[in-house]
């Protein structure tokens, strides 16, 4: 059974960090990425990382103050969020697909998580 669990929101205030990660299990994933939804928002692209060579690309709203990682030990993929700022507050979602493509829409990915809640109070 795929399963990708996200876990580390939170409420925090603008300046702060977080670090979110997503757990993946079931199946081996060629590509992770995040997304966010605020509300009354499209679900937009956040980064992405392939997992056999590490490349990485952002979307120009968090590039230079989030970066993507993982862990292939632990099958984890991380997002490190810092100076946060109020419109970074959404739903993070952590999303895999099996293609090492690098993709930055939404449904291209096939796996997703329930998603976990960032809030930055200015």
């Amino acid at each position: 059974q795929v399963q990708l669990v996200e876990s580390g929101g939170g409420l925090v205030q603008a300046g702060a960090s977080l670090r979110l990660s997503c757990a993946a299990s079931g199946r081996a994933f060629g590509t992770f990425a995040w997304f966010r939804q605020a509300p009354g928002k499209e679900r937009e692209f956040v980064a992405v990382i392939t997992w056999t060579d590490g490349f990485t690309s952002y979307s120009d709203s968090v590039k230079g103050r989030f970066t993507i990682s993982k862990d292939n030990a632990k099958n984890t993929v991380y997002l490190q969020m810092n100076s946060l700022k109020p419109e970074d507050t959404a739903v993070y979602y952590c999303a895999a697909k099996m293609s090492r493509v690098v993709g930055r829409m939404a449904n291209a990915y096939t796996y997703w998580g329930q998603g976990t809640q960032v809030t930055v109070s200015s």
